[in-house]
């Protein structure tokens, strides 16, 4: 059995980062966060959950392998899909260059009886499978996000002797996450000046 004590960071990039950059007042530096979560907690892997939209774009979540970026931007590139979904996975493809584990999920589109169009990428479920599928790798773990639907995951992992540090805008965290964590919260808002993102 592992011993090693190790700590993974599990990001959920809807719930931290909706609305982008107009929703939470900056830019974030993903590698300042990657180098953050290292020196302060001494995380060891980080894995990011996320959806993308594939266009056309053939690919499963049957596959064994995760989508491939280059082959994904080159087929964008041909199909001359927009140049706001290009940068979208070109942002992703360096988000990997940093270190970070993509745990990418195609977006559903859905259309209703008007005609509107909606999207739909929720990956909780992945976030939940890969904090319990991987549970005996780590001792202690760093989840980004407020979503109120991780309590009893993490109540659940804290039961079983599992640290779990909480990393999350607080207004955008539930109650019962704020009651599990107690001072194991972090207000995401307070690490701006260390995480912001600066132009050059």
């Amino acid at each position: 059995m592992n011993k090693r004590i190790s700590t993974y960071a599990f990001v959920d990039a809807s719930n931290l980062f909706y609305g982008g950059e107009k929703s939470l007042g900056w830019k974030i530096d993903y590698k300042k966060l990657l180098i953050y979560l290292k020196d302060k907690y001494h995380v060891s892997k980080v894995f990011y959950y996320a959806g993308i939209e594939l266009n056309g774009f053939f690919y499963s979540i049957l596959n064994t392998k995760p989508i491939d970026l280059n082959v994904l931007l080159a087929f964008y590139r041909k199909k001359n899909v927009e140049q706001r979904k290009v940068q979208r996975v070109k942002f992703y493809r360096k988000l990997q260059g940093f270190g970070y584990g993509l745990r990418l999920k195609p977006v559903k589109i859905f259309k209703d009886e008007k005609g509107r169009i909606s999207k739909k990428a929720n990956c909780d479920v992945d976030l939940t499978f890969d904090m319990m599928r991987l549970k005996d790798e780590y001792k202690n773990a760093v989840l980004i996000s407020g979503d109120g639907d991780f309590a009893i995951l993490a109540k659940y992992l804290i039961s079983i002797g599992k640290k779990i540090h909480f990393l999350a805008r607080g207004e955008r965290t539930a109650r019962e996450i704020r009651q599990l964590a107690g001072k194991s919260f972090q207000d995401f808002h307070y690490l701006r000046e260390i995480l912001k993102f600066k132009e050059e």
